[in-house]
């Protein structure tokens, strides 16, 4: 039989000193998202399916162009911390710090390929 204390046995699984700021970067972008989302779908909304011309044109202009790039970065941002935590809750090990670092590498990637993709268009 063990006599072990309730802090003898949590010494080690403390708080990482990280939790409320990962709580609150994720509440200030579902709030930026809560307000870019339906700008973006209404500045994107009225160019769908026009011609290719007509798309280059209108997103030339700055207003949709940062509206699109906004929307972007800060949506993959937030995905990125989204599924850190969901990766965080459910594995462990080497398994844990693998998917960490392939979906940071995923979120930066489609992220920078966005951006790449609306500056080729607006310049």
């Amino acid at each position: 039989m063990a006599f072990m204390t309730d802090r003898k046995r949590a010494t080690g699984l403390g708080s990482a000193k990280e939790g409320t700021h990962h709580f609150w970067q994720m509440k200030v972008s579902s709030v930026a998202l809560l307000i870019l989302i339906p700008l973006f779908v209404f500045t994107f909304g009225p160019i769908l399916g026009s011609a290719h011309a007509d798309v280059v044109a209108y997103f030339a202009r700055p207003f949709p162009a940062i509206v699109a790039a906004l929307t972007i970065v800060v949506g993959f941002m937030h995905f990125k911390d989204g599924v850190q935590v969901l990766i965080e809750d459910y594995t462990q090990g080497m398994t844990r710090k693998v998917l960490i670092i392939a979906m940071i590498c995923l979120s930066y990637g489609a992220a920078a390929t966005g951006l790449f993709a609306i500056a080729r268009i607006a310049l």
